[in-house]
């Protein structure tokens, strides 16, 4: 997503936050420590992404396979992690790689005008939003509930935008009297924003979201620019809405657009530059994805026809993105496979109730013993968030190395008696 306004309508703040939020107190348990330590401190390596990059450091991904054949997040062996954590599937992530990746994208907006608004729809962890809030984030919301998580967390609500096709009137009221940035998408949308205000007692600073009616080349489920997609304006409709908006001086104060070609703009710097523009970015998957991995364990292998089969704890409830996207995502083991163990080509699959249950096909592993490690990569964005119940596969923990080295829980799995609650206190 790119957002674009002039900067004659509103000044941006610095990529700091001086405002205090008169907010309700913060009511997520502290983090747990989990009691041990690496063998040597992580080093942090800042990665630039720039048009026109300087010198700089090569780009070490926190997750690295070491000469003694173990995979390490930061400098802590996964393994460890694994026998230190209750025993289920979860998600590990890197804290300085978190880090990094805002520090990178803040090196290729030097110069402008801008805000990351980092897409909370990517991973909505408390603990993660807090941490990316702290270096200096905004964030890009898609429902009420968002908005309300955004708002816990801390986020300066001025440097949010509240997105969406089917956004509804409590949630506008709510961001209107926060004064939060809103998209317009629709005729409707409109009417309700307009109602919004007045009931807030607020004119709302807004966008219109355009449809540029393009083809990214993408997955169809994330091509959200074309002519047929849900989202956004036509082109030969923005008149129309111009001249709309205009007509509520009192309760809409235009001040730019807003367009998403489905991760493909490669280039605004000289646009931006060349306009005088602030430029509002929605990163999520590159900003989070390479910050985690997630973590099984091999039940068993098998073999049906001449299909070879490596079956894991973890499964598509816990991760749905290669079932659902057809997306490839890294798999390797934790430890080094059995010394008499040959490299066959497997299916990497779950043990949900569903043909489709797999989280990597064709891939050329070792046969690994059963019980091994066994980690799916880029699993930051787009995963967690999309995780599932399905067949009772309760959502997992998470967990994260911090700058010290030291691993942290920053979410509680999900428990059988967590489900049993919902049904607490009703009867036939």
């Amino acid at each position: 997503m790119a957002v674009a306004y002039s900067s004659s309508h509103l000044q941006l703040q610095p990529l700091s936050f001086t405002k205090t939020l008169n907010r309700s107190s913060n009511s997520i348990t502290p983090k747990t420590l989990v009691s041990f330590k690496p063998n040597s401190k992580t080093l942090g390596i800042r990665a630039i992404i720039s048009q026109t990059p300087p010198e700089t450091q090569k780009f070490e991904h926190c997750f690295t396979k070491k000469d003694d054949g173990y995979l390490y997040c930061e400098n802590l062996k996964v393994q460890e992690v694994m026998e230190a954590v209750e025993r289920r599937p979860f998600y590990l992530y890197s804290k300085p790689q978190i880090t990094r990746n805002v520090e990178a994208y803040k090196d290729a907006l030097e110069g402008l005008n801008s805000v990351i608004g980092y897409a909370i729809k990517a991973n909505n962890n408390f603990m993660i939003l807090q941490h990316l809030r702290s270096l200096g984030c905004g964030a890009v919301l898609v429902s009420g509930n968002e908005l309300r998580l955004a708002l816990r967390a801390g986020f300066d609500p001025t440097r949010c935008i509240f997105n969406g096709n089917g956004k509804l009137l409590e949630d506008l009221v709510l961001a209107a009297q926060e004064g939060v940035f809103v998209n317009i998408d629709s005729e409707f949308d409109l009417d309700n924003i307009v109602s919004a205000a007045r009931i807030a007692g607020k004119k709302v600073n807004v966008l219109l979201r355009i449809n540029p009616d393009v083809d990214p080349q993408v997955h169809p489920y994330v091509a959200t620019g074309n002519k047929n997609s849900k989202f956004g304006i036509r082109n030969e409709k923005l008149q129309w809405f111009l001249d709309a908006v205009k007509s509520y001086p009192d309760e809409l104060k235009l001040v730019g657009a807003h367009c998403h070609l489905g991760s493909t703009i490669t280039k605004v710097r000289e646009l931006v530059l060349s306009r005088n523009l602030n430029l509002i970015i929605e990163p999520g998957r590159s900003l989070i994805a390479n910050t985690c991995c997630f973590v099984n364990r091999v039940t068993g292998v098998k073999t049906n026809g001449t299909k070879n089969f490596i079956v894991i704890d973890g499964s598509m409830a816990e991760l749905i993105r290669p079932s659902l996207y057809d997306a490839y995502q890294h798999i390797e083991l934790v430890s080094p496979p059995p010394p008499d163990s040959a490299v066959s080509t497997f299916d990497v699959v779950g043990p949900v109730c569903e043909s489709a249950d797999f989280l990597g096909k064709n891939r050329e592993l070792p046969a690994p013993a059963r019980d091994s490690g066994l980690v799916v990569h880029d699993a930051g964005a787009y995963c967690m968030s999309m995780a599932s119940t399905y067949n009772l596969k309760m959502r997992p923990p998470e967990y994260w190395v911090e700058e010290d080295g030291s691993v942290a829980k920053i979410r509680h799995g999900e428990t059988f008696e967590d489900h049993m609650r919902y049904f607490e206190g009703l009867s036939l």
